[in-house]
């Protein structure tokens, strides 16, 4: 049976859903398909998010060959293949190029990707390569430097999502429009939350849900739940996962660990995915842990790592000590309060250039314009010398942004900034 997800796939680029930060009507990336000036490219990011949907697209708008390889099982031999059938076509009679897509792009070794080279410079293909890895550490720079552009796929938010569901429910060639379903919308809604931007997974679990939905009952909320394997509870009312995020922070910026268990615990419970929770942990030890204990950020991160490594039901455990750590450490937000300051400055000062001394001096003529003269370089008087680094009005102003507090860590870099003002 073909997944729903595969049948819903669009055919035409008006069709496509998500990713507006480059593909809307007018986008020069959307004209470069609709004027068939489309070049090679890189489209990276999450699954599900129209990767490889926008690759099959460009293809069928550009009226081009079109191949497709999953990196996971093909190699050089199926790409030399495919190079030798497109030269074939680019230099006869046809002089058309052909679009070579390959999926998990990332998989490929550096032989593999560097395979692609030669074709690439003659113009024989064009490239399309996808991957849920950064490019810049996936990708060979030979690669790299022959691809027009990269784009990062985002993961679809609520109504994107919501929107590629009732498409299927309502289209009667490829989805469920011919059938009568009964549905509630906050169930939709329900879906469309608990798919995480995954436009794939939210399909799918809608295909299986009707597949073997009795004829008598309707999609509700205990269905959904049922069909994801996960609890609903937050999910029925959309402010309590935001009133459940908003306790454990400040349960943990009042320093209270069994308060802060307790909403981590009814977040678990409520269905919260571990990115849902991590963020709001890695934002917490920096906003209010800071540096009062620097390395908290550090050790949240790990363990929201380590979660996601694990999954569920396991990945409470590193979860809870990273709710453990923050609770339990000194807290600051000195320095989010130091960035915050200065921000309101820029917005309501006028602002003197930067001093001339701290300017760029690496290119030839600065110090034609003054650029670089007079910059004292603190490591050539043993660490630190006093110099002005301020705009003019703001030194003259004596500003402090960061105001250091005697909490934890914090108290010796407090004393160390303060030794330093003692200094000539």
């Amino acid at each position: 049976m073909i997944p729903l997800s595969t049948k819903m796939r669009p055919d035409i680029l008006d069709d496509f859903v998500g990713q507006e930060h480059f593909m809307y009507q007018g986008s020069l990336l959307y004209n470069a398909i609709k004027n068939k000036t489309f070049d090679s490219a890189i489209f990276f990011g999450p699954s599900g998010t129209g990767k490889t949907t926008l690759a099959r697209i460009i293809a069928r708008e550009m009226d081009a060959g079109f191949y497709e390889l999953n990196a996971s099982v093909s190699g050089i031999k199926e790409l030399k293949d495919i190079i030798d059938n497109a030269k074939t076509t680019f230099f006869g009679l046809q002089k058309q190029t052909s679009y070579v897509y390959v999926d998990e792009f990332h998989r490929w070794n550096k032989l593999q990707q560097d395979s692609l080279l030669k074709a690439l410079e003659e113009g024989a293909i064009k490239f399309i390569g996808s991957t849920t890895e950064n490019p810049y550490f996936a990708v060979n720079n030979a690669v790299l430097s022959r691809v027009r552009s990269i784009y990062e796929f985002k993961r679809l938010n609520k109504d994107e999502i919501l929107k590629v569901i009732m498409n299927a429910l309502n289209d009667t060639e490829r989805g469920f429009g011919g059938l009568k379903l009964s549905y509630e919308d906050r169930a939709l809604e329900i879906l469309a939350d608990m798919s995480g931007g995954d436009a794939r997974i939210a399909l799918d679990t809608l295909g299986f849900i009707i597949d073997n939905l009795d004829e008598s009952k309707k999609i509700d909320n205990q269905i959904i739940a049922e069909a994801m394997q996960r609890q609903t509870t937050f999910y029925d009312r959309s402010e309590d996962k935001y009133n459940l995020l908003s306790a454990l922070q400040k349960s943990i910026r009042g320093s209270d660990p069994d308060a802060a268990h307790h909403y981590l615990a009814r977040l678990i419970d409520g269905g919260a995915d571990i990115l849902m929770i991590g963020r709001r942990l890695m934002v917490t030890a920096s906003e209010d842990i800071g540096m009062a204990y620097p390395s908290a950020i550090s050790i949240v991160t790990s363990c929201v790592q380590a979660a996601q490594m694990i999954g569920f039901p396991e990945a409470r455990i590193p979860l809870a000590q990273a709710v453990t750590l923050l609770a339990s450490c000194p807290k600051s937000n000195a320095a989010m309060l130091a960035l915050e300051h200065a921000l309101s400055d820029l917005r309501s000062k006028n602002i003197d250039d930067v001093p001339d001394h701290l300017k760029d001096s690496s290119y030839h003529a600065a110090k034609d314009r003054g650029h670089g003269i007079g910059y004292k370089f603190p490591h050539a008087y043993g660490g630190y010398v006093k110099q002005q680094y301020l705009p003019n009005n703001l030194h003259k102003q004596g500003v402090k942004y960061y105001k250091p507090t005697d909490n934890g860590s914090e108290t010796s870099f407090k004393k160390y900034l303060e030794s330093l003002e003692q200094k000539q």
